[in-house]
């Protein structure tokens, strides 16, 4: 198998420590890449392979060259890229700040267009190069309570698909995974807002949002990387978004 070189974006925890730890026992050199230096020091102890720790905070323009130009002088330029920082927002549409709104598309969409178009000029001259996004079931379809969050998924996933088309028969290949409710710290911040605002226990409001899943249950970091390598691994897999999600949207 050959060895990659990855970026991983928000690789501090949650999904992002799971996709770069699967990478590294892929065989595959891993940098890491969110704003805490002493969570991404945490993560990189722990994988097996070569690793590079690159805090940054990808709202910044000037971050995210440095980042890049960080992993070219250390090991060449990046083949695989995971687009993993993002946060969520919840509010009915009436009190949704511009604020929310602004952070939303920064954060979710903005910043991985910035790192995108960073990443494919090198990718394009190789022949190859992989980009994975991990949007979410708010990209396919609407939600109350989430307008903002929703609608910059909504165009992450367009984002994804119009590059796949764009750089078809390039090598290189763009997709986005779809999970729904993952065992993440986000989630844990969701259930505390359920839990502030309906007057359920943890436990009650951690419930209702695993019973939201056919499978009934919260899904696990490890599989949602495991989306994210079957991307990576297959060149036939572009343009499309792979919902990681229980069973709860079928398309």
């Amino acid at each position: 198998m050959t060895t990659r070189r990855c970026l991983v974006t928000g690789a501090g925890r949650g999904i992002g420590a799971a996709v770069a730890r699967q990478l590294s026992a892929d065989g595959h050199r891993v940098a890491l890449t969110a704003r805490s230096r002493d969570e991404l020091a945490a993560v990189a102890a722990r994988l097996p392979g070569e690793s590079l720790v690159l805090p940054a905070d990808v709202l910044d323009p000037a971050a995210v060259e440095a980042v890049f130009a960080g992993v070219e002088d250390a090991w060449g330029p990046v083949e695989v890229l995971v687009l993993n920082a993002g946060a969520g927002v919840s509010a009915p549409l009436a009190r949704t700040t511009d604020a929310d709104w602004q952070r939303m598309l920064d954060l979710n969409l903005t910043a991985p267009f910035r790192m995108l178009r960073r990443a494919v000029p090198a990718m394009v001259e190789a022949g190859w190069g992989r980009v994975v996004a991990v949007a979410s079931i708010a990209a396919k379809r609407g939600e109350p309570y989430i307008a903002a969050y929703t609608a910059s998924k909504h165009g992450l996933l367009g984002l994804v698909r119009s590059a796949a088309a764009e750089l078809a028969g390039t090598g290189v290949t763009v997709n986005a995974v779809c999970p729904g409710y993952v065992d993440t710290p986000m989630t844990d911040t969701s259930v505390a807002s359920i839990s502030a605002k309906t007057g359920r226990t943890p436990e009650q409001a951690r419930e209702a949002l695993a019973r939201r899943q056919p499978i009934g249950r919260l899904v696990t970091v490890e599989e949602v990387a495991d989306a994210v390598l079957l991307c990576v691994a297959n060149a036939a897999v572009t343009g499309q978004g792979l919902n990681v999600d229980g069973g709860a949207v079928q398309g």
